[in-house]
């Protein structure tokens, strides 16, 4: 008997709420198409402090255009915006913010936007492997706050976030210059290797670039033509004191030392071919007169 009453119980707790939720639906749609703007403007302000975004979002789209040139157009703005950024929808969202900071830059909510358009950008960051423009866009847009509100207590924040995008932005060409590695592309590693580098000084991987750097160089070296040899060797060693200087106790010391001194030693024979075909063309020359 108790287990009927309370079956029975819920069942009339579902259909109260169920009945409460038709009648509010009915309610939002007759607001929605037949209400005015001022009963429009205080339902969605409603339904967004309720965090219904979804509904309040359909309100404040119809506001955008009715009430552009009063005195609640910032207002309404500010929660079109906000209503996308609590649906997670942060493309719309970092487009509806910026254009917020944009149009009322003096109004107090305008840095709290600017960053939050910046924000959106970096949290639709995708993972390194894909195309990274959200990234750019996202460090374009952080750096641009930190200019433009340069005592906020947000720029650490941006700076944190600026770190993890450009980590992301190393990280991807760190793994493309070892792909051009593993394929012998030598050339291509190389230029990215230089690239990183000189791009993400601070790398986390410089250490390893700067060993594989000299790796490329020797091997590339290696496989050229005698003509391309002593320029590219000559590149080895240039390569090699770098990573000595930057890292004297290295682990990758052994190896990179041992092609050193290879490259050195073929520098040394392509020295002594080439004293001997001057040689060579000197007893020519003479010969003739």
């Amino acid at each position: 008997m108790l287990y009927f009453c309370k079956m029975n119980y819920r069942v009339l707790a579902i259909f109260g709420f169920s009945l409460l939720f038709f009648f509010s639906s009915c309610k939002f749609q007759k607001i929605l198409k037949h209400g005015s703007v001022d009963e429009k403007y205080e339902a969605a302000v409603k339904l967004y402090d309720e965090k219904d975004y979804s509904r309040a979002l359909q309100l404040f789209d119809q506001l955008t255009g009715a009430m552009r040139a009063t005195d609640k157009s910032q207002k309404i703005a500010y929660y079109y915006a906000f209503c996308y950024y609590n649906q997670k929808d942060y493309t719309m969202a970092s487009y509806y913010l910026k254009r917020y900071s944009t149009s009322y830059p003096n109004t107090p909510e305008a840095e709290e936007c600017m960053f939050i358009s910046a924000y959106c950008n970096f949290l639709s960051s995708p993972e390194y492997s894909l195309d990274q423009s959200t990234t750019y866009e996202a460090l374009k847009d952080l750096q641009l706050f930190t200019n433009t509100y340069p005592k906020s207590k947000r720029v650490s924040e941006c700076n944190d976030l600026m770190d993890q995008l450009r980590f992301k932005l190393e990280l991807k060409d760190y793994k493309i210059a070892r792909l051009f590695y593993r394929m012998e592309d030598f050339a291509a590693a190389i230029q990215l290797f230089n690239n990183i580098l000189k791009e993400f000084p601070d790398s986390p991987h410089k250490e390893e670039i700067l060993f594989l750097a000299v790796k490329s160089y020797y091997r590339f070296a290696k496989e050229s033509i005698e003509e391309k040899q002593k320029e590219r060797h000559t590149k080895t060693v240039t390569a090699y004191n770098e990573l000595i200087a930057q890292y004297p106790e290295s682990h990758f010391l052994s190896e990179a030392n041992d092609m050193k001194e290879k490259s050195k030693k073929e520098l040394e024979a392509l020295v002594i071919r080439e004293q001997h075909k001057l040689d060579k063309e000197s007893s020519k020359i003479q010969s003739i007169k």
